[in-house]
């Protein structure tokens, strides 16, 4: 399957994944974006490639980043973000600044925590609730990530997000001790409607 082949199935997937997630028609999808429903139709079913401008307009109308609607990774996700790639917003040339490690479409509660791991120690954790986001940066140490079974080692200075709907766990394997921040989103809680 060539790029373009599996940005189209991606770009298909993900579209129809938030329009359903946020409860919009074709029809009420279209009016916000100012996009025919009949193309949300062939992208939804993959038998065409918008433009990048009517892709702009579908993730705008849907409130998720242009990267979240073309996201091809499978399964459940883990991006990584090396030191070098955090973006930096502002700076002085005094020397302050300030730098966005690590980004994640979700909604609902949010809650932050630090963890201090010695050498040797680590925390499991069960699945999630779906939709559960975790954030998570590494400042001192090596971090040992495990997400449903498969290991991601993070330097100090490395930020992630994952999706934490499957079992997962933090190890340090490393000699010195590890310190991190995570924040966690957690889906609101769905009601049932009378």
């Amino acid at each position: 399957m060539s790029d373009l082949d599996q940005l189209t199935q991606s770009l298909a997937r993900n579209l129809k994944r938030w329009r359903t997630e946020r409860a919009f028609t074709l029809d009420a999808l279209a009016a916000r974006a100012g996009v025919s429903r009949g193309m949300i139709i062939q992208i939804e079913q993959a038998r065409t490639n918008p433009s990048v401008g009517i892709t702009v307009k579908l993730a705008d109308a849907l409130g998720v980043s242009i990267t979240t609607l073309l996201d091809y990774e499978q399964g459940s996700h883990v991006r990584l973000v090396p030191p070098e790639q955090a973006v930096r917003l502002w700076s002085t040339e005094a020397g302050s600044s300030s730098t966005l490690l690590v980004g994640a479409e979700a909604r609902g509660p949010f809650e932050l925590w630090t963890y201090h791991l010695l050498p040797g120690e680590g925390s499991d954790s069960d699945a999630h609730p779906p939709g559960t986001v975790e954030l998570l940066h590494v400042t001192r140490g090596e971090l040992t990530l495990a997400v449903d079974g498969v290991e991601h080692v993070l330097p100090a200075g490395t930020s992630g997000t994952f999706e934490a709907d499957v079992p997962h766990g933090y190890r340090n394997n490393g000699v010195e001790p590890v310190d991190m921040t995570m924040a966690v989103s957690v889906p609101p809680a769905r009601t049932a409607s009378h």
